[in-house]
C-alpha cells in the first residue's frame, strides 16, 4: 500500500502565498518524478508543477515565475510553494508520484486532494 497525504490547501487573498505539502508512505522501494495537478469546476486536470529525483523542474506557463517546486528526497515529500495566486488558480491541487513499490510494481500514485481559493 501506498499513500499520499497532502496538506496546506486553504482560502486566501489575490496576492497571497500558500505552500502545498505532500508526503508518500508506505510500501515504497523508491520515488521517482513527483509533482502537482490541478483541478478547476468544469476544466480539465492540468499539470501544475512536477520535479525528478535530481530537482529538474518544469512549470506550466500560467504558473512560471510565481510557484516554486521543490522536494525532499529523504522525506519523500514533495512541496508547492504558490506565491502571488490569482483567483484562475482556485482549484483542486492534487499531488501525484511514480513510485516503484517494494514488490517491485511501478506506477502514479495520487493525493486526495486539497482546495486552495483565491478570492479577488
Amino acid at each position: 500500500q501506498v499513500q499520499l497525504v497532502e496538506s496546506g490547501g486553504g482560502l486566501v487573498q489575490a496576492g497571497e502565498s500558500l505552500r502545498l505539502s505532500c508526503a508518500a508512505s508506505g510500501s515504497i522501494f523508491s520515488v521517482n518524478n513527483m509533482g502537482w495537478y490541478r483541478q478547476a469546476p468544469g476544466k480539465q486536470r492540468e499539470l501544475v508543477a512536477d520535479i525528478t529525483t535530481g530537482g529538474s523542474t518544469r512549470y506550466a506557463d500560467s504558473v512560471k515565475g510565481r510557484f516554486i517546486i521543490s522536494r525532499v528526497n529523504a522525506k519523500n515529500t514533495v512541496y508547492l510553494q504558490m506565491n502571488s495566486l490569482k483567483p484562475e488558480d482556485t482549484a483542486v491541487y492534487l499531488c501525484y508520484a511514480r513510485i516503484i513499490t517494494v514488490a517491485g510494481r511501478w506506477g502514479d500514485h495520487w493525493g486526495q486532494g486539497t482546495q486552495v481559493t483565491v478570492s479577488s
